[in-house]
């Protein structure tokens, strides 16, 4: 199965408690964490919604 890497390339600093725990659910608990998922429908739903915080990195 692909993988895919997720950044956190802005800070979760007054962002929406939902946000957050998204950021926390993808694992990334620091600027500039790299973690790695597979590439599935639901892992690229919560990109989505934080899309503004992360890039997806090749």
């Amino acid at each position: 199965m692909a993988t895919i890497k997720i950044k956190q390339v802005k800070s979760r600093i007054r962002c929406p408690k939902t946000q957050k725990r998204t950021l926390d659910a993808l694992g990334l608990r620091r600027l500039g964490q790299v973690v790695e998922h597979n590439d599935t429908p639901q892992i690229r739903g919560m990109v989505n919604k934080v899309h503004h915080l992360v890039e997806v990195v090749d």
